[in-house]
């Protein structure tokens, strides 16, 4: 065979690869790429940001400026692997295993109450393992999501209703109460989290809008209840008092937003510059690698770099919402819509503490925050939501 016959046959060869490649149904064109770019974008800008809030912080950082920039770049890595990992499993195939997903999340929140729990800022929430820190009620919020799609979407994927019945919304709601009811005991911000959850898939579902309406309700008149037989704990009241009068306890539980403040104030339109920030250098604001990452954000990138992140989660939300109106089916549907009521108001409950407009909670920016276990499980909503894109049908 000549030269030229073979130099034929491999272009043949390569233009075939890359039809396969770009064809329509190829994994190429079915990966949602803006939405993975911009989930990286945020994860690769949060290692930056956590990397300038510890970089000074010798009491934590063992004498290391980069130890928590080379943690939080293997977390990352670890985030990356998982969502591909999810991606080439698939959401369905994952649906046999939601039960072993949900008693092993429910099974880590409880052992917080064992030896292994360990106490963090006032909150029993972690899990210490062999000199790490694990957040079991990260991966809850995973197991809420696919628990509930696969109970409330059984008989609708059937073809036997058009709407979850009655039965079917209640052993949902019992699923979802479990490591609710055990997770608000001492983590009223993950608390909060997986209510806006439990409310983003009923509406979802198509479930009647009554429902909703009265677990918002509920949840009111349990808020008020707890409030007023003084089951919280000193520091979740200080918390709240010093939201709704910021003025109350500036040196105390009004410290850290008074603090958060001033940082993001000092920003300006364009900010002082990456790890110029005098707020973030001189270490005046409590847990800004984590709860405050926002506020690195506003002083060293100013306004613009702030409003710059606050875009890309919208545009992430923004693709994670064309997911679920694309998605092939009521399971697909209510796993990207519960995703995105996480990551919408969880962002909100982060970036608005910061800016002082809700009460302190303790819940991370996802992609943002430091934190291993945050960064696992939105990559793990990541793999879901790529998984339910790639499902939906060649028309969506």
């Amino acid at each position: 065979m000549s030269v030229h016959t073979l130099t034929l046959s491999q272009s043949a060869r390569d233009r075939g690869a890359w039809r396969r490649l770009t064809a329509r149904d190829s994994l190429v064109r079915r990966v949602d790429w803006l939405l993975l770019l911009v989930a990286l974008a945020l994860s690769v800008l949060g290692c930056l940001l956590v990397w300038s809030a510890t970089r000074n912080r010798t009491d934590i950082n063992n004498g290391d400026p980069q130890y928590f920039l080379v943690r939080q770049l293997i977390n990352l890595a670890i985030g990356l692997a998982l969502a591909a990992g999810v991606m080439w499993l698939g959401h369905d195939r994952l649906r046999s295993a939601v039960p072993l997903v949900y008693a092993a999340s429910v099974a880590g929140i409880l052992l917080i109450f064992t030896p292994l729990g360990t106490v963090i800022n006032g909150q029993r929430a972690w899990l210490a393992i062999g000199g790490y820190t694990i957040q079991p009620a990260e991966f809850a919020k995973v197991a809420v999501i696919l628990g509930m799609a696969m109970i409330l979407a059984a008989q609708v994927d059937a073809g036997d209703r058009e709407h979850p019945g009655s039965r079917a919304i209640l052993q949902a709601l019992a699923l979802a109460f479990v490591p609710l009811g055990i997770v608000v005991i001492d983590d009223m911000g993950m608390a909060m989290v997986m209510s806006v959850i439990i409310i983003g898939v009923l509406l979802a579902s198509g479930a009647d809008l009554r429902w909703s309406i009265g677990l918002i309700l509920a949840g009111v008149a349990a808020a008020v209840l707890v409030w007023a037989l003084g089951i919280l704990d000193q520091y979740q009241l200080d918390r709240f008092g010093a939201f709704v009068n910021p003025d109350l306890d500036p040196a105390g539980a009004g410290y850290n937003t008074s603090q958060a403040q001033i940082a993001i104030g000092s920003g300006g339109l364009f900010g002082t510059g990456l790890f110029q920030g005098t707020q973030t250098t001189g270490q005046f604001v409590p847990e800004q690698q984590t709860d405050f990452i926002f506020t690195v954000a506003g002083e060293e990138l100013g306004f613009v770099g702030a409003g710059g992140i606050i875009v890309l989660v919208g545009v992430l939300l923004w693709r994670a919402l064309r997911i679920a109106r694309g998605a092939s089916d009521l399971y697909s549907t209510i796993i990207a819509a519960g995703v995105v009521a996480w990551f919408a108001f969880q962002s909100f409950e982060n970036i608005g503490m910061a800016l002082g407009i809700m009460p302190v909670a303790g819940v991370p920016l996802p992609f943002l925050s430091y934190g291993g276990t945050s960064m696992f499980a939105a990559w793990i909503a990541i793999g879901l939501l790529q998984s339910v894109r790639m499902k939906r049908p060649l028309s969506a």
